[in-house]
């Protein structure tokens, strides 16, 4: 079965709002959507203060839509905003 790679980017609601805290209840969730641990965050800096967060994450193609998972991830408290930018089928 194929793997698929995606990249959500989340935003959070603030420049206050702690990151090491949203990516522990992110991953949480993220690992219970693919039953895998194959995952990296990247901060992206926005400005005035702003950091998204890119979550990749690799799961099978045949899975279920992630609709779902952004949905679990816009309840997280201090999430401002989550999109799917990035969705590609790994080779090998």
């Amino acid at each position: 079965m194929a793997k698929v790679i995606i990249t959500m980017k989340i935003m959070p609601e603030s420049p206050e709002t702690s990151l090491k805290g949203l990516k522990g209840q992110i991953k949480e969730k993220v690992n219970s959507f693919t039953g895998n641990g194959e995952m990296k965050f990247k901060e992206d800096p926005i400005g005035f203060g702003l950091v998204a967060l890119n979550v990749i994450f690799v799961m099978d193609e045949k899975g279920e839509s992630t609709d779902k998972l952004e949905e679990d991830l816009k309840d997280i408290d201090g999430v401002g905003s989550v999109e799917v930018t990035d969705m590609r089928r790994a080779l090998g």
